[in-house]
């Protein structure tokens, strides 16, 4: 048998999906393989006119080196004593459009494919073969569209270097003893040299620091403005003044009840 088969897939594309076996499995058309065997093994029902028949087997693709590619395939019936034998080679011819897949070779059938018409199990073959091509190139074509591109990675922006405060110079302290060093003095001139002299209260307060310890200053009580406000001292009256106005007011309540008790007698 000799039959032609053009897909529009480039053929470095095609070439990739005939090296990866379990994409061949997968465009085999029907084909459902069975656990644990190899990729392109399992049951395949095959439809020839009225009739369908179903074979399990497996197929084999290997690559030459003339850059040609050997099918080979043997299955039984699942239901009879009937086999089948492949023995096919792919050649593959780039064009302009895409690529032209020549299928050659020989295929040998016992059991009940053999009672068939020899042009209802021709043109089943060959439905098969256009199908199982397609879906290669298919499966090429979806490989191509999920190769992922290479990332970019954006470029990070430089940031901005944070100067901790334990790495800032410090500027060394200045020579010049007389410019750093202020005696207490010299401060309190400083504050009260716009106003031409010092008040009398601080002229008081610092007469009377002067020749006092740093412990009798902070135990001072405050002077001028600042000082406590003593507390009102009371009093106390004469024991006899307390007992003369009650007295005064007993001997005036007296005099008037005795003036009228002389106008009544009267």
């Amino acid at each position: 048998m000799e039959h032609q088969v053009f897909v529009p897939v480039p053929v470095e594309r095609l070439r990739e999906a005939l090296a990866d076996p379990a994409r061949v499995a997968r465009a085999v058309p029907g084909l459902q393989q069975d656990a644990g065997a190899e990729p392109v093994a399992g049951r395949l029902k095959l439809r020839v006119g009225g009739h369908s028949v179903t074979y399990r087997g497996a197929v084999r693709v290997t690559p030459r080196e003339n850059g040609t590619y050997a099918v080979e395939g043997d299955a039984t019936e699942a239901r009879g004593t009937g086999s089948v034998k492949l023995a096919l080679t792919l050649r593959l011819t780039g064009t302009e459009d895409g690529t032209t897949v020549t299928v050659e070779g020989t295929a040998d059938a016992d059991g009940r494919v053999a009672e068939l018409p020899a042009d209802a199990v021709a043109s089943a073959a060959t439905r098969l073969l256009n199908r199982f091509v397609e879906s290669l190139a298919e499966t090429a074509e979806t490989a191509e569209e999920q190769e992922p591109e290479p990332e970019q990675v954006p470029e990070q922006e430089q940031e901005p270097e944070h100067t901790s405060v334990f790495d800032t110079e410090v500027p060394p302290p200045s020579l010049d003893r007389d410019a750093d060093e202020t005696t207490p003095d010299d401060r309190f001139t400083e504050d009260f040299a716009d106003l031409g002299e010092p008040p009398a209260e601080a002229a008081h307060a610092r007469r009377t620091m002067i020749g006092r310890s740093a412990e009798e200053v902070d135990h001072a009580p405050p002077r001028g403005r600042y000082a406590p406000v003593p507390a009102p001292q009371t009093v106390a009256g004469n024991p006899a003044l307390r007992w003369a106005a009650p007295a005064a007011a007993l001997a005036l309540a007296s005099a008037i009840v005795l003036g009228r008790a002389l106008r009544k007698r009267r």
